[in-house]
């Protein structure tokens, strides 16, 4: 890995964004749909409800989240990832792979907690990829990365 300061600063962004025990696990539950407070609530268990108002406020600060009203009186509403947050859904995959190895709860992984592709059972793997040239990239762990 480069210390590229470039490289260096997007960490810092990320980290900025999902580096609290909350974020990351609210965007995961946003990402099969828009639910409401109390849908949302029952999803991410633990967490309380002023911690679960703040993550969201802060969400949609970092333009991750966004919410629009179904009711008036009281005011309520309902929350949706943004494209921004949406984008997160491969990271959040690979964390939660990477966790279940850590873990013995690969619930929905396969041995060492592999995400498993459904139609041959073989678990899949990361792979850098250029989309220009059509082509699989092997990353040299000494050279720097181009953000």
């Amino acid at each position: 890995m480069s210390t590229d300061p470039d490289v260096l600063a997007g960490i810092s962004e990320a980290a900025a964004v999902l580096g609290d025990r909350w974020s990351a696990i609210v965007i995961a539950a946003l990402l099969d749909g828009p639910l409401r407070y109390g849908e949302l609530r029952e999803r991410v268990a633990g967490i309380a409800p002023n911690i679960l108002s703040a993550k969201l406020k802060k969400l949609e600060r970092d333009g991750l989240v966004a919410s629009a009203p179904y009711s008036d009186r009281p005011p309520r509403f309902e929350y949706r990832l943004t494209e921004t947050g949406a984008e997160l859904s491969d990271l959040l995959r690979l964390m939660a792979t990477w966790g279940s190895r850590r873990t013995a709860a690969g619930h929905s992984a396969g041995a060492g907690g592999s995400l498993i592709h459904a139609l041959c059972g073989t678990p899949l793997e990361v792979q850098w990829w250029c989309p220009t040239c059509l082509e699989a990239v092997e990353p040299d762990g000494d050279a720097p990365i181009d953000v």
